[in-house]
């Protein structure tokens, strides 16, 4: 008896801007990975939302497109937001922001990495050998009561922090699970650092406190702490020592960008945010309306989003291949960038969207037949 493939339901937001056309290869690779393993495959719904759905309905985010994402299996989600079209209030359109809320998504993943022979803005031999995480809580913070700042008579404007107990007792449990992942993948010690600025607000010596608190389950691995301004310049100048950097929403927000800028490009940015029931997997960049339409698109932070989506849902579902298709897709992008194969030109290259992401799965195809996982790739 053939076995039948596991299908994967999986939430499409095609997004703003550049959204669709990095999303459309990014799921044609998938189905062509799905394909050569012939193990799993992929039902993609597709369901509106963001800036562009704003401006012709009136809802950035509709209640079905949220019903879609919480029965999905895994969200994928393009670049969203067009700064033209904002509220009243004069905020942009952050449906993808409203999402982390609906699916109580507390824990923002986001990878910061140098392919060995990168070319980074980091001139220290060193800078290959960066590869670490920053864990954003993606749920309080600065960005709990966003919708909620006042400005009161013109004269000074008011925003709230909000840090609880319940979600910052997950957020590290979270941040120290994938501390012992990451010490089994590379066989060293295990580090989580939490970032805050607990010597001038209370709120953040409650979340260091806190922080402690939880390290104490996890005697395995060196537990620590950093002031935000003091490790935003050691994330210059050190990066290479973090393993796994644990932060509040908007502290996270901030670096992230930085660990992109170490990187050389939020175009090689993937991201996610994993809560206890749903996930979502998006690159770090915007919607660029500046180059929309014109096929000339970076894709290649959404298919590294799109293979740190495989990862989540191997683990999820004790599914190998889909961990050795995640490894494939990263190790094939990982090459054409080394190699400066077919690349866009924000990274140097003269490459479109179509052709970058064509470059990727030719590299993923060599590597399945080498690897022996199939024997349908010709």
């Amino acid at each position: 008896m053939v076995q039948q493939p596991k299908v994967y339901a999986i939430t499409v937001f095609d997004g703003d801007g550049i959204g669709p056309e990095i999303m459309a290869p990014t799921l044609d690779l998938l189905r062509h990975v799905a394909g050569s393993f012939g193990s799993f495959s992929f039902d993609f719904k597709h369901v509106p939302a963001g800036a562009g759905h704003f401006k012709d309905t009136g809802e950035a985010l509709p209640k079905a497109s949220i019903d879609a994402a919480r029965a999905a299996d895994a969200v994928l989600l393009s670049a969203m937001g067009l700064p033209s079209i904002r509220k009243p209030d004069g905020t942009e359109i952050t449906p993808q922001i409203d999402l982390r809320f609906e699916l109580d998504l507390y824990a923002g993943v986001r990878p910061v990495r140098v392919y060995p022979g990168q070319t980074t803005p980091l001139a220290d031999p060193r800078a290959e050998q960066i590869d670490f995480v920053l864990i954003r809580e993606s749920t309080e913070g600065l960005f709990a009561h966003m919708h909620e700042g006042q400005v009161h008579d013109d004269q000074e404007a008011t925003e709230t922090l909000r840090i609880t107990r319940r979600v910052s007792e997950k957020l590290f449990d979270f941040a120290f699970r994938l501390a012992t992942q990451r010490a089994k993948k590379f066989n060293r010690t295990a580090k989580v650092t939490c970032v805050d600025k607990a010597n001038v607000f209370r709120a953040f010596w409650f979340f260091r406190s806190i922080f402690f608190e939880r390290a104490k389950a996890f005697p395995e691995i060196e537990a620590d702490a950093a002031y935000v301004d003091a490790l935003a310049m050691w994330m210059v100048q050190k990066p290479w020592e973090f393993d796994v950097l644990v932060t509040e929403n908007m502290f996270g927000d901030i670096l992230s960008d930085l660990g992109a800028g170490i990187m050389g490009t939020l175009g090689l940015a993937p991201s996610a945010d994993i809560g206890d029931d749903a996930a979502v997997f998006q690159p770090c960049h915007g919607s660029a309306p500046d180059i929309a339409g014109r096929g000339i698109a970076n894709p290649l932070a959404m298919i590294l989003s799109a293979a740190m989506m495989l990862e989540w849902l191997a683990a999820e579902h004790d599914d190998q291949d889909l961990a050795k298709a995640a490894r494939l897709i990263d190790e094939a992008v990982g090459e054409n960038v080394v190699a400066q194969r077919d690349l866009t030109a924000d990274l140097g290259g003269a490459a479109n969207t179509i052709d970058c992401a064509a470059s990727v799965i030719a590299n993923v195809d060599k590597r399945i037949v080498a690897d022996g996982f199939s024997d349908k790739v010709a």
